[in-house]
């Protein structure tokens, strides 16, 4: 490989450390070149008779961005800038092209399965309810960090942002860590929560020493829903 590569890395140390963040995208599998593509980027083709670094193909870009950019803005990533697909050339025998013609030919694969925790049940306020007295936490949050382990969502809490509204063996010390878990989340999408400044209603087991989100809503503020829902869980003996 050649460095630095076509992200401006110089050192390996520098790309391992870069390109780990790429790894749940890649799981994800929104598209079958998107490790080629990454590949072109973090580590590009060194040959010993061409000086130049050969770029992935305009083309190459195009389709990746098309069926990952959507899956990334699920949880709140937008397409970086540094992989705008304008700055790659058209194709021709010195970038890398897709792997094949397919994708000439319409999408036909399902839609990315929805996280059980994310998904849009349209509950009342009786339904609501019953999940909380389900769970052993529900708080309201806003996020400061979220990252990827193994198979997992790792979700940092804002500290002082955080509202406490039923803990049923979760000690104030477990809370302290300021860390929710999102199971399984690289196998499936959760759109309900694609904006990190935006605070959520979450609730939740703790399973193993670790907090894990079964259930997230987007907090829509000024809404009567929520300040009702709000009300009701203040007051609510299970």
């Amino acid at each position: 490989m050649r460095l630095p590569n076509l992200l401006g890395h110089e050192t390996m140390k520098e790309v391992l450390e870069q390109a780990g963040a790429w790894i749940p995208l890649v799981m994800k599998q929104c598209h079958p070149d998107t490790k080629k593509f990454l590949c072109s980027l973090f580590a590009p083709v060194c040959l010993d008779d061409l000086d130049e670094t050969i770029q992935p193909c305009h083309s190459l870009c195009v389709q990746v961005k098309d069926r990952c950019a959507p899956v990334m803005s699920a949880f709140g990533f937008p397409w970086p800038d540094m992989l705008e697909c304008d700055r790659f050339p058209q194709d021709n025998d010195l970038c890398i092209p897709l792997a094949s013609s397919d994708h000439l030919l319409p999408a036909t694969e399902e839609a990315p399965k929805v996280c059980e925790a994310c998904k849009n049940k349209n509950e009342d306020d009786n339904d609501i309810m019953e999940t909380l007295c389900k769970n052993d936490f529900a708080l309201k949050i806003k996020v400061k960090e979220i990252t990827y382990i193994n198979r997992d969502t790792k979700i940092i809490l804002e500290t002082k942002s955080k509202t406490i509204y039923k803990l049923n063996g979760v000690s104030e010390r477990d809370l302290k860590k300021s860390v929710l878990w999102l199971k399984d989340s690289l196998q499936c999408t959760c759109e309900e929560m694609n904006d990190i400044n935006a605070p959520y209603l979450v609730m939740g087991q703790k399973l193993g020493g670790e907090l894990v989100i079964t259930s997230v809503k987007r907090w829509q503020k000024g809404q009567r829903e929520f300040k009702r829902i709000s009300r009701s869980i203040r007051k609510l003996q299970c």
